[in-house]
């Protein structure tokens, strides 16, 4: 027969466990050095904290439950949302933490322009400040995103995530409209060919699980592209999108775009510290 003790030690590991568990559609990420050889970082003294990441980009079907809109241009609710800014994505990250019980990652200020974006094309520019400790969700830093993208600890050094053949593992410029396109990147081509975005998770998931880290949508992240330069000019994506040539696509590249800026190839993808 069980003792009072023995089922209360029972109840506490199996609450314990319980407040460890991975949060749904998330993936947590080992820490660590990046090891992979195509990285940006590799050899540069760079060490990550673990973290959690989504495992798919962010659905139109979730931006819908938390925003009550729908910005997409290509309609459909296991598709990434897209044409949302910069802005747009912080903003999502909050009211999502709102709507769970989070405490938001980020204070938002509307009324007082952030003095040190010099973007002349940003009208925006909310002052956004970190909440540090805040359990909310965040937008990956580039940093997490590219460890994540080149596989963590488990990397086979692809140069794509998931893989080195691109067919396999990117939706892009070349698979994703009415019919397979070759040859050289032509926006006539592909705008004539319809291409558009996909449905979330149907490529092949890289070393860690995750899915369309490269190609699909490009996906925001917190950080300014060239702030090491002093310059806040405009925000990162990574990964390439739906129309974006091979370059773009690998787990390498680092892409810039104006806060304030929509297109129907941008969306993200949600994080949140451990």
């Amino acid at each position: 027969m069980k003792t009072l003790a023995t089922l209360t030690f029972a109840f506490l590991v199996a609450t314990s466990g319980c407040g460890q568990k991975t949060p749904e559609k998330l993936t947590l990420i080992e820490g660590g050095s990046f090891i992979n050889s195509t990285s940006n970082y590799l050899e540069k003294n760079i060490s990550i904290d673990d973290f959690y990441i989504g495992t798919y980009e962010v659905t139109q079907q979730e931006w819908l439950k938390v925003m009550d809109n729908n910005p997409s241009k290509f309609k459909g609710d296991t598709l990434p949302v897209d044409s949302v800014s910069w802005y747009d994505a912080i903003e999502y990250c909050n009211q999502r933490s709102i709507s769970e019980g989070l405490r938001p990652y980020y204070t938002i200020d509307k009324t007082n322009k952030d003095p040190h974006n010099t973007n002349y094309i940003d009208t925006v520019k909310w002052t956004i400040k970190i909440n540090e400790g805040a359990n909310g969700y965040r937008l990956p830093t580039e940093v997490e995103w590219e460890y994540a993208a080149s596989g963590g600890q488990k990397s086979k050094h692809f140069r794509f995530s998931g893989g080195d053949d691109i067919e396999r593992v990117a939706w892009y410029w070349k698979n994703t409209g009415k019919a397979p396109l070759d040859g050289t990147w032509n926006w006539n081509t592909i705008e004539s060919n319809e291409n558009k975005t996909q449905r979330v998770g149907t490529k092949k998931p890289n070393e860690l699980g995750l899915y369309d880290m490269s190609g699909n949508i490009r996906e925001w992240c917190w950080d300014w592209h060239n702030e090491d330069a002093g310059k806040r000019i405009s925000r990162v994506w990574r990964g390439g999108g739906w129309f974006s040539g091979e370059r773009a696509i690998s787990l390498s590249y680092r892409g810039q775009f104006d806060a304030n800026g929509i297109g129907p190839d941008t969306g993200l993808r949600i994080a949140r510290s451990k």
